[in-house]
């Protein structure tokens, strides 16, 4: 199959380096003439992926027709905050019986929309999610690991779960969208929260406990919007989290130690040449579970510290003496 993966960033790399292990033909598409020809010419995603050879059978374009033209399946993998406007770019090209896969773990910050929302109104057709514990610099090195994809329509969930899996990138397939998809979105969170946990010192209870509540956050919100209790208890729920809690290559988990140790949030983006989806999705998240009425006390502590400039040791101190409460609430 030819394969469009829009979005040269380290996930999109990533998958584009899956799909081309598989046998397919992959186009990526990027913005910046200049820097795929450093690609090109070095060989390494030296931004996004440094460190990993980028295969020499990767094609590379800035051109959206020469990117998705004759592509059977259309992989979606742009930062939540530009994430409209290039999709909409790309309506006028993309073929009709193509396959779509959004593989961005975001919310839109105008409308709150999960981004196959956002894909499908501007597409006028379903759009498939892919997510669960998966760092880029992982899967590109074909560590091991397992993700999820989600359809509307279960055989289109298996059409794509047969492009991507192999030996060293598990696939499995399930309906809830709704769940996967809000699963990946929030819980970056939960991971600047547990960076914010490491960067003022605190131990593995902390974190433990950051986690378990955080994960009860999505799930209270998730259901709430529509989607399975149990999907948040799977690869794109907890796994996730775990995983993006808890790592070293986790960018929102490092933005929260920052945090934690007295930077500021403008130093520590100034910085940063790559996405940390949860400093843009606090905020949106924040507003969705109001416009809900769904209680999120972290999301909330971790949105006053990002965006209203609050000491970190007062929201955990705010956290920890709220009323006290049956687990189950």
């Amino acid at each position: 199959m030819k394969a469009a993966v829009i979005g040269d960033g380290g996930w999109g790399t990533a998958l584009a380096m899956v799909l081309e292990r598989n046998g397919h033909d992959v186009t990526v598409w990027g913005p910046f003439p200049d820097y795929l020809d450093q690609i090109r010419t070095t060989g390494e995603n030296q931004t996004y992926l440094p460190g990993v050879p980028v295969p020499a059978g990767l094609q590379w374009t800035t051109d959206h027709a020469e990117a998705v033209k004759d592509a059977g399946l259309i992989v979606l993998v742009v930062p939540s905050r530009f994430y409209k406007p290039v999709v909409e770019s790309f309506k006028p090209f993309i073929p009709e019986d193509a396959l779509m896969v959004s593989a961005t773990k975001g919310l839109d910050e105008e409308t709150h929309e999960r981004m196959s929302e956002v894909a499908e109104e501007i597409m006028e057709r379903p759009v498939a999610v892919l997510s669960g514990p998966s760092h880029a610099e992982e899967v590109a090195r074909g560590v091991p690991c397992a993700v999820a994809i989600a359809a509307d329509n279960h055989a289109v969930a298996e059409q794509i779960q047969q492009c991507f899996v192999n030996d060293t990138f598990r696939v499995y397939t399930l309906d809830d969208v709704v769940g996967v998809e809000l699963g990946g979105a929030l819980k970056n969170v939960i991971a600047i929260a547990a960076g914010i946990s490491d960067g003022m010192g605190f131990g593995d209870n902390s974190k433990a406990a950051l986690m378990t509540r955080g994960i009860a956050e999505i799930t209270r919100l998730g259901v709430a919007l529509g989607a399975k209790p149990e999907t948040f208890s799977g690869l794109s729920g907890i796994g996730d989290l775990m995983v993006t809690c808890m790592s070293r290559h986790s960018r929102n988990r490092g933005v929260g130690e920052r945090l934690g140790k007295g930077e500021t949030l403008a130093d520590i983006m100034a910085g940063m040449k790559m996405v940390a989806e949860g400093v843009w999705n606090c905020r949106a998240a924040k507003e969705l579970a109001e416009q809900h009425g769904i209680p999120v006390p972290i999301t909330e502590q971790v949105n006053a510290v990002v965006h209203e400039g609050k000491d970190p040791r007062q929201a955990v101190m705010d956290l920890m003496s709220r009323v006290p409460k049956p687990e189950g609430d």
